[in-house]
């Protein structure tokens, strides 16, 4: 962790078909090895598929999926006298944002389908639902601060 001053956040253009920001930063999340074209074509043939199985707006469910996996809590490891808690913390709205996105990601390449557009197409519409890996992971993290709960006294 940089000690000296604030990291500065990098300016991300919107993406071709839809204008969203966020869609490109889960794109740039999702792609590999510096390969965006292919990247999109795995996201823009997910929110196709979404469309095709459902009657809404690809682009709101998938925004309401993000919404879905995102956490309020979780905990941060603090060493006080020799001993390190657990504390439970509140998470800022630009990390809730990458923990989302990084959890939807891992949660569509665990999957059992086929291609990765099959595989990210089911883990949204179940986010939207809220079931699957990725809000699984969210209640993991959001028992695992309530359980911290009784060493919220050594947040600083």
């Amino acid at each position: 962790m940089a000690r000296r001053r604030k990291a500065q956040k990098r300016e991300v253009l919107p993406d071709a078909k839809y204008g969203d920001v966020v869609l490109t930063v889960f794109m740039n999340s999702l792609m590999e090895c510096g390969k965006k074209s292919i990247a999109e074509k795995i996201i823009y043939g997910a929110l196709e598929s979404i469309e095709k199985k459902t009657s809404g707006s690809s682009i709101e469910m998938f925004h309401e999926a993000l919404n879905n996996v995102k956490p309020l809590l979780e905990v941060k490891s603090r060493r006080v006298g020799g001993a390190t808690y657990q504390v439970p913390m509140e998470v800022r709205r630009d990390r809730a944002q990458s923990l989302a996105i990084r959890w939807l990601i891992d949660g569509a390449s665990k999957r059992a389908e086929n291609t990765m557009m099959e595989r990210l197409a089911a883990e949204i519409l179940e986010a939207v639902n809220n079931r699957g890996a990725a809000i699984k992971k969210r209640e993991d993290t959001h028992k695992m601060a309530e359980a911290n709960r009784a060493f919220a006294h050594y947040r600083w």
